[in-house]
């Protein structure tokens, strides 16, 4: 089930979100966030929107979604999703990401943008792909990945009309 995000889901967001953002591998985020300042960037307030992914009373991912920009770019918008690895390969970003491209079209979005997706992030690339989204441009180098060193980040776009 998907629903919006309540103050209390942040005790079972917070243990993956800071699992995933201390590897470093995947999101632009300081890898030293606090879970104050990750909760601060996570949580959106209107008219954006967080929405958390549930299995009877387990949660096992998030996702954000908002504005890309404020004023004329305000058309677009943007997301982020995070799933509990010790959840992966269930369909729950999947998921998320399709439940975000539906609640992006009916908020009245004309499309939707991604703008850093490290292309070090082969699953989450392939996956966006086969949901339509196309890669408009490649910042070569523009991620610090742990392992494999400098790679880029995508900027990837779904039109939603």
């Amino acid at each position: 089930m998907i629903r919006p995000f309540e103050d209390a889901d942040w005790a079972q967001v917070w243990p993956f979100f800071e699992q995933i953002v201390r590897a470093g591998d995947t999101y632009t985020y300081r890898t030293d966030l606090t879970s104050d300042q990750a909760r601060e960037v996570w949580v959106q307030a209107p008219p954006g929107r967080t929405v958390v992914f549930t299995e009877g009373s387990q949660l096992l991912g998030t996702a954000e979604m908002c504005p890309n920009r404020d004023g004329p770019g305000a058309h677009v918008a943007n997301a982020s999703f995070m799933v509990d690895p010790a959840a992966g390969g269930r369909g729950t970003g999947r998921a998320l990401v399709e439940f975000t491209i539906e609640q992006c079209r009916t908020d009245g979005y004309r499309a939707l943008q991604f703008n850093a997706v490290a292309a070090s992030n082969r699953h989450a690339v392939r996956l966006y792909e086969r949901l339509g989204f196309a890669i408009v441009g490649t910042v070569p180098g523009a991620f610090h990945h742990p392992t494999e060193g400098y790679v880029g980040l995508h900027v990837m776009h779904l039109p939603l009309t």
